[in-house]
């Protein structure tokens, strides 16, 4: 009988221990990471080249055994829920990502998105302190994201629109030739945020040349841009300055071909997602896009982190690699590692110190503003295999050779930013 009431009394000590342990084991599961992005619509591409190199580098970092906790190391997990490039939609996806247990919320392709789901993480940390998320931004370069809207809980990894704008204008102000150009973008924030830019820096450094027109165009939902580019032909402008991407970027390089424009563009995106093939032989020299590393970028180690993405991702169609994503993964596992933990605030005030380098490239996070602080590149348009140009995009036979390279102290940009902090 005693034997049997033992054996009773540690089955039922069991049990009441079973969910502990369920609990226990969950708790260890992998950190899950939400990207929330456009996968279907007009920026479905985008999207997905987004989703392939966040991929890439939470492989990276698992194979090395993940991210290290107070708890024991942990893997990461990716998971991607499809915004369909729309706020609402957006902020539903970060409702079931939190529920899903998320607590680092990636998302980029939008500035109206993301300046949404900055308040909305906002508003969930407040009322929520035991459940608070990050929100790492990996290309909305809206620049009141990290000035007048800044927040404790949002980092930007890419650099923001007039931080682009003046790596282009640093080729432009050169072009002695060009009299007159002509700005067209995106109806919305970071359309509105470049025109504006634009033109004030034409005002400060090449007054000389004649802004012709300065328009804005629906976002996405254009099919037919040749009505566009008729206007800008006949307009007579020797460039056209835009920071259109996907879709909207693709469609218009591909009608002014068409209709005989010839005058350069000086782009955002130009660099990729079918624009290079669209234009051809006519972009040849003709098409400048910065980025924050290119391809060409002609070191040992660039060269080695390009092969190693071909040869993750051996399809031409699937090329479009983004260093700022991996920069943003590798930070992300450095804040966890030194916070030892995965709690929103302590994990948030590590990432403002963080200084990551990867094959070469460096950067590191302004904690007064949370803007991430690297070089970078402008490159031209040339045929593979024209000196310069050993890695062509896409399998379209062109790619982009590197002609100025912006060093991150020269790249950096004041900020108004007022960081109200956590307690």
């Amino acid at each position: 009988m005693k034997d049997v009431r033992r054996q009773l009394l540690k089955s039922l000590a069991a049990t009441l221990c079973a969910p502990a342990a369920a609990f226990a084991q969950a708790a260890r599961g992998p950190v899950k990471l939400a990207m929330i992005e456009g996968l279907s619509g007009g920026n479905a591409n985008g999207g997905e080249a987004v989703f392939r190199n966040l991929v890439w580098a939470v492989e990276r970092v698992n194979q090395r055994g993940g991210v290290k906790t107070a708890e024991g190391p942990r893997r990461l997990r990716l998971e991607r829920y499809d915004s369909k490039g729309q706020i609402e939609e957006a902020l539903s996806a970060l409702r079931s990502a939190i529920d899903d247990g998320a607590r680092f919320i990636l998302q980029g392709n939008s500035s109206a998105v993301a300046a949404a789901l900055i308040d909305a993480v906002n508003k969930h940390n407040e009322r929520e302190p035991a459940r608070r998320v990050l929100f790492l931004n990996y290309a909305a370069v809206d620049p009141v994201l990290t000035n007048e809207k800044c927040s404790f809980w949002h980092f930007r990894f890419d650099a923001h629109a007039d931080m682009r704008m003046t790596a282009l204008m640093s080729v432009l102000r050169e072009d002695k030739a060009l009299k007159s150009v002509y700005i067209i973008g995106q109806d919305y924030s970071f359309g509105h945020a470049v025109a504006r830019e634009a033109r004030r820096q034409l005002g400060a450094l090449r007054p000389d040349v004649r802004i012709v027109a300065d328009e804005l165009h629906p976002m996405l939902r254009v099919k037919d841009f040749a009505p566009y580019a008729t206007k800008i032909k006949a307009s007579g402008a020797q460039a056209v300055i835009t920071g259109n991407f996907s879709n909207d970027l693709t469609l218009l390089v591909k009608a002014a071909r068409e209709v005989g424009f010839e005058g350069k563009f000086y782009t955002f995106y130009g660099n990729a997602l079918g624009a290079p093939a669209a234009l051809g032989d006519a972009g040849v020299g003709k098409v400048i896009a910065v980025a924050d590393w290119l391809p060409n970028a002609g070191t040992p180690a660039s060269d080695a982190f390009y092969q190693a993405f071909r040869q993750r991702y051996p399809d031409p169609a699937d090329d479009y690699a983004h260093m700022r994503m991996q920069l943003l993964v590798e930070a992300l596992a450095q804040a966890i590692d030194r916070a030892a933990s995965l709690e929103a605030a302590p994990v948030a005030r590590a990432l403002e110190q963080a200084k990551v380098e990867l094959h070469g490239q460096r950067g590191a996070m302004r904690a007064a503003d949370h803007q991430f602080q690297q070089q970078l590149m402008v490159g031209m348009m040339d045929r593979q295999g024209t000196p310069g140009v050993r890695f062509d995009v896409e399998g379209s036979g062109y790619g982009f050779r590197v002609i100025k390279t912006i060093q991150p102290a020269a790249a950096e940009m004041p900020a108004s930013c007022k960081m109200t902090r956590p307690d």
